[in-house]
């Protein structure tokens, strides 16, 4: 069964109306109370255990982004990744983190944290720009 998935950039523009990216980019920098992008203490520990057990060099950075998809039709996603001339570079904990400008308005401010526990090990997201998320908190809406 072939799945179907979606440009990020046609659901981003079915979810908002800009006449142009400049009006994309101008949203990156309007809440500037907020900080974009923060990893907890335990988030950026394992962001730095996993660079290291898999032997990435210092060209890569963490990309945070959405990408359309998940039951509340966004999902987040995490990875390492070269940046580009682009990219919007935010530093939390220490780390630089790298965004695409046309996703920022649906991750700026949130929070990235990794539970460690019995009940919830992983990766997990708060949004504050999410009107509603799933269940596992892997996707979500605005």
């Amino acid at each position: 069964m072939a799945v179907h998935e979606e440009n990020l950039d046609d659901v981003i523009a079915s979810l908002i109306d800009l006449d142009s990216e400049e009006e994309v980019q101008g949203t990156t920098i309007q809440n500037t109370e907020v900080d974009p992008v923060n990893l907890t203490g335990r988030a950026a520990r394992q962001v730095l255990k996993i660079k290291e057990k898999e032997n990435l060099g210092d060209e890569l950075y963490l990309r945070v982004a959405v990408e359309g998809g998940g039951c509340s039709g966004l999902s987040y996603k995490l990875g390492f990744d070269i940046r580009t001339d682009e990219d919007e570079v935010v530093i939390s904990q220490g780390l630089e983190i790298i965004i695409d400008p046309k996703h920022m308005m649906y991750l700026n401010g949130i929070e990235i944290d990794f539970p460690d526990g019995l009940d919830a090990r992983g990766f997990t997201f708060d949004n504050p720009n999410a009107s509603e998320s799933c269940g596992c908190g892997s996707s979500f809406a605005v």
